[in-house]
């Protein structure tokens, strides 16, 4: 996220202990039709830590009232977590698999769901006052997925094929959820393809089976037995078709512990911030090329998005193993200390031929650092935003390198292009971009406030104003956040609000 700031790693714990995966279940609702299956969807709100802005599936994790609802044909966990997906199926669909669900009435499944939803009548509570049992049957087995241990949320997630019953109606109630929707699977694909619907490695999986749906045992192996799954967890993660991540454990700032490496493309392709030097993360990422290129896919460059180093660790390995050119902005290349073979410059436009073709424009961002560089799709508008913002952590603008008014206006640009999805170096995508950035602007000038207020006519050093304007900071961070005050501070003299005068600061 930045070079190696004054007293980080004084008391600061670098080290990455991946989360333990929580027991989760996913009920994959379908229905047959005339033109083949349908499958409901939902799109999960913004704001959820967990996937927040992508489509998905109706499921959650286990509750521990879960273990105690009995399941027929199922014991022990296997039944706990059939017992999850109906519950989370009927929560979020209002779709109850139960045997004697039939008999009830659309009103009193609507009182029912209100009360379970508001915690009035519990799961277990619930089924036995109507007299309802589940049947494992109902929930068929249809593959077991576990969250990358790259992220700081990790669920080990059971899927099961469930048949919509001939009576049940599905409807999408706000709260959680922003969208509920019966979709097909290709129209899904599609969506997916063009970025108007980001989809994680299970459901991209599932669509593509259910796309060619014959029966239900067939769709049902198909889907416990997804490719490049070893251990249940996704060696091919592709938000979008052509949008490829591959976090890299890299010396970055905490809470982050990862650089996201991109492959972009869908024939030639560019691979964007091969930010680890240690050879056993990077390998990751030539793993992952290596199986494209034997698909019949072309690496034809890495590219960088500014030189700071948990980003090009690994991009001279890369370069020379893959035998490729390294692309990057003149202020990058004259910070590195290994060739590179083309500038890139503001406007210019990186197209790679393909099943797809896409058309990358580089836009020139300095703020973070001085040769910083976005990619944005000009299709999809999705955006490989390198150190602008942060799906994890905070971005640091440390002068002399970082420069505050730049990087504001850098923000603006980017919300005002508009772009759809944000590609971070750091923590997962970020589907609303505009508001995002906005969020960053916003922030941005909150602190900037609060550090004027913290400079006083008569004077004040930069511990001085940063022990108060970041007083909701932890001290151990506020080294850290000294750079990014420094950076307000400068641009608080370029204004002529604050003057500087032997290290201290006064207010104008």
């Amino acid at each position: 996220m930045s070079e190696r700031l004054p007293g980080l790693g004084l008391g600061l714990d670098l080290t990455h202990t991946p989360a333990e995966p929580r027991p989760s279940s996913v009920a994959l609702l379908y229905r047959r039709t005339d033109v083949g299956v349908e499958v409901f969807w939902v799109k999960r709100g913004k704001a959820l830590r967990f996937a927040g802005g992508f489509y998905a599936f109706p499921g959650g994790k286990l509750d521990a009232a879960d273990a105690d609802v009995e399941v027929r044909g199922a014991s022990g966990e296997e039944a706990a977590l059939r017992s999850a997906a109906a519950r989370e199926l009927f929560e979020e669909t209002g779709v109850l698999v139960a045997d004697g669900a039939q008999a009830l009435t659309a009103p009193k499944l609507e009182a029912l769901r209100k009360a379970l939803l508001g915690g009035t009548l519990g799961w277990g509570a619930l089924l036995k006052s109507e007299g309802l049992t589940l049947d494992a049957d109902d929930f068929r087995a249809a593959g077991r997925w576990v969250t990358p241990p790259s992220l700081p949320v990790r669920f080990d997630t059971r899927f099961y094929l469930v048949e919509m019953p001939e009576s049940a109606r599905a409807e999408w109630w706000p709260g959680e959820l922003a969208e509920g929707a019966w979709v097909r699977p290709a129209d899904a694909l599609a969506r997916w393809g063009d970025g108007t619907a980001l989809l994680h490695p299970p459901a991209v999986h599932a669509f593509q089976v259910l796309a060619s749906f014959t029966d239900e045992s067939e769709a049902r192996a198909r889907l416990s037995t997804p490719p490049f799954c070893p251990g249940y967890i996704s060696q091919r993660i592709e938000f979008q078709q052509g949008v490829r991540v591959v976090a890299l454990e890299t010396p970055t700032l905490p809470p982050a512990a990862h650089t996201n490496a991109y492959v972009l493309g869908n024939g030639e392709l560019l691979i964007v911030d091969p930010g680890a030097s240690d050879v056993k993360q990077y390998a990751k990422l030539l793993s992952l090329v290596s199986g494209l290129k034997a698909e019949g896919m072309k690496p034809v460059a890495v590219v960088l998005t500014h030189h700071h180093g948990d980003h090009v660790g690994g991009a001279r390995a890369v370069k020379e193993r893959l035998g490729i050119p390294l692309w990057c902005h003149a202020r990058t290349a004259d910070r590195l200390d290994f060739p590179v073979e083309r500038l890139l410059e503001d406007g210019d436009v990186l197209t790679l031929a393909g099943a797809v073709p896409q058309r990358w424009r580089v836009l020139h961002t300095p703020g973070h650092a001085r040769g910083h560089v976005c990619l944005v799709d000009e299709r999809s508008r999705a955006a490989v935003v390198g150190d602008m913002v942060a799906g994890v952590g905070t971005i640091v603008i440390d002068p002399p390198e970082g420069h505050m008014r730049d990087y504001l206006t850098q923000l603006a640009r980017l919300r005002d292009l508009p772009v759809s999805t944000l590609y971070p170096a750091h923590g997962s995508p970020i589907p609303d971009g505009p508001a995002k950035l906005q969020e960053y602007l916003d922030h941005r000038a909150a602190r900037e406030a609060l550090i004027l207020q913290a400079v006083p006519p008569d004077g004040a050093t930069l511990a001085q104003v940063v022990s108060l304007a970041y007083a909701d900071t932890p001290p151990l961070m506020h080294p850290i956040a000294e750079r990014s005050a420094l950076a307000t501070l400068e641009k608080l003299v370029e204004e002529g609000r604050v003057r500087e005068e032997s290290l201290q600061y006064f207010r104008v």
